[in-house]
């Protein structure tokens, strides 16, 4: 399969769990460690640096110190926030970009850390026995915690530089019909706001309504309205039909050892969060800069802010009350770790059993309407599925020699396993559709549905 680095939905949501004989934690490596890596990206045609590693040091790693702030920091949706924290958040991103280069916590620096994690920077330091693979937090279990922690540390770090110990960053609220456009204070005055980025699709700047499925093509019959609903049953699906259980919504086990192309990915992952990154990106840039690309994506702020709020779905998923939304409690997620400079220039390790609650990291969102909760989509009522009325098609599939080449509409009747279960049981289990070893172009943006029983 060839590995995934441009965002894009791919067709597996969620994975089997399959229990590992021999395996062990992703462990993230020091990171002195880093290479200089091209994978992913044209290194001739780039319009950022080819340089993906962060400035190293040689003092030891930390066990990171949990905040004893005095205040949980809130952050605030994009769309309520006031103009004076406008500039306050303004005043922060610019303090960042006055920082030399090198300066451990600089604006490029905080930009290369998505670039060596995502780009071939590290390999995987594991215990004697494995391979050495490169490393990759994205299409895996590794996608929710390692930006928690990203993003745990850059607010910080702002909050730093404006000496703000309750600094906190906002949260586009993409997901609510009032905050579906790009946040306004991103887009005024151009070149002379610190948040700006020329690599932005200047299609999609306010007012237009963003695309939580968006394919790579604007689809001009949506009116606003239209485009506004379809964003809500896309919310619903990804957060509540398609994420029934941890390996749905984090995404499949990736273990030492592990080929980072192997896992499937998140409901979240590949849907919305990939949707709003290549809605934001410049689809003229030689690599879908700034935001359609991993080694680019952080000299976009709105990168940091959009995480903010696919963090907020990790929370909001937990809270929902459903049976099966909890983290994944295998020790090789509870133990995964990574590296990363705090807020006063030390270089720590943190773990994803240590980030699952917010009130040990003193940060929280700001409460707004969740409209999806109620957009679930209709059922049809039709009895006939075009699966069981298209027995040649399905047979004709079958019979293909492998790889199908997927240019057209392709049928094929799945046989559903055999459950020992009771009734109830039965009722409340969360089958699983796994298709694996999609295989296509890395360097081009690939979307495609499947539907499960289609309605005629």
């Amino acid at each position: 399969m060839l590995k995934k680095y441009l965002y894009q939905p791919v067709i597996t949501q969620h994975t089997t769990s399959l229990p590992a004989a021999f395996a062990a934690p992703i462990t993230a490596p020091d990171i002195s460690t880093c290479v200089p890596s091209s994978s992913g990206f044209d290194p001739e045609n780039t319009v950022r640096t080819k340089a993906c590693c962060p400035p190293a040091t040689s003092k030891p790693i930390k066990k990171i110190e949990f905040p004893n702030d005095r205040a949980t920091r809130i952050r605030p949706a994009a769309h309520t926030v006031s103009k004076e924290y406008i500039v306050k958040y303004k005043s922060a991103i610019e303090a960042m970009r006055c920082l030399p280069d090198d300066h451990r916590h600089s604006f490029v620096s905080q930009a290369k850390i998505h670039c060596a994690y995502c780009n071939g920077g590290y390999v995987t330091q594991v215990a004697s026995g494995f391979p050495k693979i490169e490393l990759q937090i994205h299409n895996a279990w590794l996608f929710f915690p390692f930006h928690r922690w990203y993003l745990y540390f850059y607010e910080r770090i702002l909050g730093k530089l404006i000496n703000d110990p309750t600094f906190a960053l906002p949260y586009w609220n993409w997901d609510n019909p009032a905050g579906m456009t790009l946040p306004e204070f991103f887009e005024e005055d151009g070149k002379a706001n610190p948040a700006f980025d020329a690599y932005r699709d200047c299609n999609h700047r306010p007012p237009a309504t963003v695309d939580l499925n968006y394919a790579g093509n604007d689809i001009s019959v949506h009116s606003c309205g239209q485009q506004i609903s379809t964003n809500m049953i896309a919310m619903y699906r990804q957060m509540v039909t398609n994420a029934g259980d941890p390996l749905s919504f984090f995404g499949g086990k990736y273990s030492a050892g592990d080929d980072a192309g192997d896992p499937s990915v998140g409901s979240i992952e590949a849907g919305c969060h990939a949707a709003v990154h290549r809605w934001v990106s410049n689809p003229r840039m030689p690599n879908n800069e700034d935001m359609g690309n991993f080694y680019s994506a952080g000299y976009d702020p709105v990168f940091y802010v959009h995480h903010a709020n696919v963090d907020r779905m990790w929370k909001l998923w937990k809270e929902m009350g459903i049976k099966g939304h909890i983290e994944p409690p295998e020790p090789d997620w509870l133990n995964a770790s990574y590296v990363f400079y705090n807020e006063n220039i030390e270089l720590v390790r943190v773990y994803n059993k240590d980030c699952v609650q917010l009130e040990k990291l003193k940060y929280n969102y700001q409460v707004v309407p969740i409209p999806w909760k109620y957009s679930r989509p209709v059922a049809c009522t039709k009895k006939s599925n075009i699966a069981l009325l298209s027995v040649g098609t399905v047979k004709e599939a079958q019979d293909s020699k492998f790889p199908l080449k997927l240019d057209k509409i392709t049928k094929v009747l799945v046989k559903r396993p055999i459950i020992n279960q009771s009734k109830e049981d039965k009722e409340n289990a969360n089958e699983v559709l796994l298709i694996k070893e999609i295989m296509f172009n890395s360097h081009k943006f690939v979307k495609f549905d499947v539907f499960v029983n289609a309605q005629i």
